[in-house]
């Protein structure tokens, strides 16, 4: 079968007295009834070329499938007099929020059961939901096209009745006053997707009230309530600069204004005890954390509680009655630093693997003496943690069940260091099975990555991985430059004017990693998602050579046409990430890398690349364009094949089978590839 080959229509798009002619450009109108029938056809033919390996996705799936624990519940968190949890039944695809009062004996309340609430949408997610203080309302926001344009709602939890109110184009924060009838949220633009207003609903009356709109639109807007149910937040966010607005969560007071925004100055203010506490990056690159009086919020007064240290990365922090815990990163590796509150003296938890994820759990009541706290390495499932602040002993509250025959001691992971173009040491985590490795560079691999936006992807456990694992494949992580692995100058030198540096860094952990005898120099692979579908499309350009098969994901390739269109999803606030184009340097810079712009007449390997037509982060037209002008210029035979998901969005499909099916089409890709070497 041959591939849909789409008209062309020149449109020309010019700035700076430079000019480019983009031949799909009429692939944007999601009205047009071409585009869909497009979108049908590559879909069509991208199931013709793997009918081949039908069997071996229906393989994948029941061996991924089969590894869940399908009737599995989530670690029952206390808060504010009833337990809290989540839980999956046979055969069902999603989830009942649940609690019970008071004990774990009591009898089961289920809040929502999004099973009955999927049935009649193609795409259903419960976003986040909150319960007011008086335990008998809960406000949820759904999103039922996958477009994370959300939908909030309320129900009754006395009588189980769903209340009238529908509240449309939201965000998905939610904030109850302690008045038990007056809920805050956020507003999106429906066409940016940019959350820009505040409002409240008195859910009694119906009334609804604008509270506070973000004009400058490089800026979004959260709104939460503190963990001491005493006050309620709005956030002002861009990429470098915040700002806080508080109110007591107790009456109708106005909003003030917790500290004025100064361009570049993060912080992060929390409520606990009558004081508050700050994480912030004043004269701080790796932040620094303080405690200050309401009063006496300016910097001029706070007392730092942990300094900056321009070697360990200030994450995140949870504040207790007794004690404060901050969850740092020094070296890549995350820890945590418990201060007794009593005269901040402080203790460190120090790491147990090589390499592995750590991070603050879910901890909703300040009066608790223990911490919890989320792990996992790449050979240990995930796992919730309870940590006892005085005596520091470790509980597993819960671990992810593996079903079959799964033995962590079966796999090994590890941390290799590869050097970059510039010379910097850059960390890769990698994962094999022992059995079926030799180092002696004949394995396949797939090295994964994302490398924006400071994000960083630790280490971690995947049971859906061992499907590759266990056909001889070793797993890399590449924590390559524009995350934040190493501290926020790893995350500053690849943004902006640095951006190459994310690339050329995986680049050179794949050379690395070949030349230390991980894999087969023709059998290597590539992923990456989002912005790493950015970095997908960057690699293939600069060393097609490189990779046997790319697996490029909702990909960011049209960097340029996106990030001058102030009309499409996101866009203003990612100037300081990728650079304004109307500034010249930035529009030339952004240019030399842009996939779709840079692509050329050569050989590429071959690629999955995949898209939901409903995406709100990479719209649906980046990765179809991408495909047809790659098609039209390479100059070999490899496969190029486009998945598009018509009922999702960015993060595909909402329900937890379905996802593994997306799964396994990846998976079947690079083995039918790795076979066919």
């Amino acid at each position: 079968m041959n591939y849909p080959i789409p008209k062309k229509i020149p449109h020309t798009l010019s700035l700076h007295n430079h000019q480019r002619v983009d031949d799909y450009f009429w692939m944007r109108d999601r009205e047009n009834a071409d585009v869909i029938e497009h979108l049908n056809a590559e879909n069509t033919y991208t199931d013709s070329i793997l009918a081949p390996t039908k069997n071996l996705q229906e393989e994948l799936f029941k061996e991924m499938k089969g590894r869940i624990k399908e009737d599995d519940s989530s670690a029952p968190f206390f808060k504010n007099g009833y337990w809290y949890y989540s839980r999956f039944e046979e055969g069902l695809e999603h989830v009942f929020y649940c609690r019970k009062k008071g004990t774990l004996d009591a009898p089961e309340e289920i809040l929502i059961n999004e099973n009955i609430a999927a049935e009649n949408h193609a795409y259903y997610e419960i976003v986040a939901f909150a319960v007011s203080k008086n335990n008998k309302i809960i406000a949820f926001t759904e999103d039922i096209s996958g477009r994370r344009l959300y939908q909030i709602r309320f129900k009754n939890l006395e009588t189980g009745e769903l209340l009238p109110h529908c509240i449309e184009n939201t965000g998905s924060d939610l904030a109850w006053l302690n008045d038990d009838h007056t809920l805050y949220y956020s507003i999106k633009d429906s066409d940016t997707l940019r959350p820009y207003l505040v409002q409240s609903i008195d859910i009694n009356t119906g009334i609804i009230a604008n509270i506070y709109e973000e004009v400058d639109d490089t800026y979004i807007i959260t709104v939460n309530r503190s963990g001491d149910f005493q006050y309620i937040f709005i956030g002002c966010h861009s990429t470098l600069t915040t700002e806080f607005r508080f109110k007591s969560a107790n009456d109708t007071v106005d909003f003030e204004i917790f500290l004025p925004r100064q361009e570049k100055h993060e912080y992060y203010p929390e409520s606990a005890g009558g004081d508050f506490f700050i994480k912030s990056n004043m004269d701080a690159k790796n932040f620094k954390v303080a405690i200050c009086k309401k009063n006496e919020r300016h910097w001029d007064n706070w007392k730092i509680i942990q300094e900056h240290d321009l070697d360990v990365l200030i994450e995140d922090f949870d504040v207790f009655n007794t004690h404060l815990v901050v969850q740092e990163k020094e070296n890549g590796l995350s820890r945590l630093k418990v201060y007794d509150r009593a005269n901040y003296t402080a203790k460190i938890i120090p790491p147990s693997e090589e390499t592995y994820t750590l991070y603050l759990g879910n901890n909703p009541e300040p009066n608790s003496n223990a911490v919890r706290i989320g792990y996992s390495s790449m050979t240990t499932p995930n796992s919730v943690i309870k940590i006892d602040l005085k005596s520091f002993e470790q509980t597993i509250l819960k671990q992810q069940e593996v079903i079959g025959d799964f033995d962590p001691t079966h796999y090994q992971s590890e941390r290799t260091w590869a050097t970059a173009a510039d010379g910097m040491k850059v960390p890769t985590s990698v994962i094999y099975k022992k059995e079926l490795f030799k180092k002696d560079g004949t394995n396949p691999i797939l090295v994964y990555a994302y490398g924006s936006y400071g994000s960083t992807v630790d280490p971690y456990f995947s049971s859906s991985r061992l499907s590759l694992l266990d056909r001889g494949f070793v797993f890399a992580i590449a924590h390559i430059r524009g995350g934040e692995y190493l501290g926020t100058n790893w995350y500053d030198e690849g943004k902006l004017l640095k951006k190459k540096n994310t690339f050329t860094d995986f680049i050179s952990v794949t050379e690395h990693l070949i030349a230390d005898n991980y894999c087969a120099p023709e059998r290597v692979f590539a992923m990456g998602g989002s912005a790493g579908g950015l970095l997908m499309g960057a690699i293939a350009n600069l060393r097609p050579e490189l990779w046997k098969g790319i697996v490029s994901q909702v990909p960011f390739v049209d960097v340029i046409s996106t990030m001058i269109d102030e009309t499409i999803p996101l866009t203003t606030g990612e100037y300081d990430e990728w650079g304004n184009p109307n500034v010249k340097t930035y529009y030339d810079y952004m240019l030399s890398y842009s996939p779709y712009d840079q692509l050329e007449a050569k050989d590429y390997p071959a690629m999955l690349v995949t898209s939901g037509l409903h995406d709100s982060q990479v719209q649906y037209w980046e990765p179809t364009k991408y495909v047809a002008k790659l098609r039209e210029l390479k100059t070999d035979q490899n496969p190029i094949l486009l998945r598009t998901n018509m009922d999702a969005g960015h993060g595909g499909s909402a329900g937890r089978f379905e996802q593994l099916k997306e799964v396994a089409e990846d998976y079947a890709f690079i083995l039918w590839m790795n076979k066919n070497n």
